[in-house]
């Protein structure tokens, strides 16, 4: 079987009677927006994310631009975030017509770093949001601490790290809103868009509730601007079958991280990821870094894996705030020192991880990637 960055025929495989259950029981109600099957959802995610207060919406970037929308985030504000993520965490705050100003990272986790961030808050910055990458927590303590202090509000971008933890406490609940994504790729991923609104604060909840239900709580009494963000009843079900195996999906990931360190130790020229002491990594991707900081070199090994029938895939290679959409339009946001930043969008490169990986597909990879390093 060949090797996939991930795969999710496998998995679906794995729990085929689960998942054809729910979608069955969906077509049979013909509940197919909000109704039992959501609300069941949001419950039992609520249960595995240490009671947090969760609503289902239609997608990760929507839950973001719904948690801003409800701190009442616009134009004239500004909001902290990483450079080296995904675009959505800005482009979020840009649709509101608010600054995103870029931060660098901890050069260990890739991660928000905390030492970067307190210079670049002003009486402008309404939030902090850290990403926590590739499924690792950012470290929260100094993050909390600052918002707390500046009167901002916390926003913890979890699109990556559902069932991670931060000593002891589980991803997406200690800041004023999470949000999560279930794109069919992520550690619990749904067979098309969707994502979640997190909060421990029952009246930003609801303010979120309203927001994403064109700002109305009674049909055709709409009482703010709000906008149409709904996860549906199908994708619920889904979530449903798949969310009781989440912990055994999170120690298959953690197993195949494993087995990727031990299989890379003695390749001096590349460093494996880095597991923070604060708390538990559920590597949604397995990201190492080739070192030199030279990205010929990182993009010749992902050329030389492509040859053997091996994916691989840089996450990622351009900076935020070297974008077109950034870098062409000064105004468009503020810039902190990129030095870690910059260095990692030159050497990244991660791995195929997936649930359903084995330990020959590991070695195969493993041994490619020697081979690539003794020519």
């Amino acid at each position: 079987m060949s090797i996939q960055m991930v795969d999710l025929r496998g998995q679906y495989l794995r729990i085929k009677d689960e998942v054809d259950a729910g979608i069955a029981r969906v077509l049979e109600s013909t509940q197919f927006i909000r109704g039992s099957e959501l609300t069941a959802f949001e419950a039992e995610l609520s249960n595995a994310l240490d009671g947090v207060g969760t609503l289902g919406v239609a997608n990760g970037t929507d839950a973001l631009q719904i948690a801003f929308m409800a701190l009442g985030i616009g134009p004239g504000d500004e909001v902290i975030a990483p450079s080296f993520t995904f675009v959505a965490t800005a482009e979020a705050v840009g649709l509101l017509g608010a600054t995103p100003v870029f931060a660098d990272i901890d050069p260990t986790t890739f991660n928000l770093d905390p030492t970067a961030v307190e210079s670049l808050i002003t009486n402008r910055t309404k939030a902090i949001v850290p990403v926590h990458l590739f499924g690792q927590c950012a470290d929260l303590d100094p993050l909390l601490t600052m918002a707390c202090s500046n009167n901002v509000a916390l926003i913890e971008d979890t699109a990556q790290a559902v069932g991670a933890s931060y000593k002891g406490r589980a991803a997406g609940t200690m800041g004023g809103f999470g949000t999560l994504s279930f794109f069919p790729s992520k550690n619990l991923g749904c067979y098309g868009d969707g994502g979640a609104v997190l909060s421990p604060i029952p009246d930003w909840l609801e303010q979120a509730r309203l927001i994403s239900n064109h700002g109305s709580s009674k049909k055709y009494h709409n009482e703010v601007i709000g906008v149409n963000s709904r996860l549906d009843a199908m994708q619920a079900a889904i979530l449903r079958a798949k969310l009781p195996h989440l912990e055994s999906f999170t120690r298959a990931r953690q197993d195949a991280a494993d087995r990727y360190d031990a299989l890379l130790a003695d390749i001096s020229t590349i460093a494996t990821p880095v597991r923070a002491e604060y708390g538990t990594h559920v590597f949604h991707q397995y990201t190492i870094r080739v070192l030199g900081n030279d990205p010929k070199q990182r993009d010749a090994l992902m050329s030389h894996l492509k040859a053997e029938g091996i994916p691989s895939y840089v996450y990622y290679p351009i900076p935020l705030h070297l974008l077109p959409i950034y870098r062409e339009n000064a105004d468009s946001c503020r810039v902190g020192d990129m030095t870690h930043t910059l260095v990692a969008a030159n050497e990244v490169l991660s791995l195929p991880m997936h649930t359903e990986l084995t330990v020959d597909q590991q070695e195969q990879v493993t041994d490619a990637i020697r081979d690539f390093f003794r020519s």
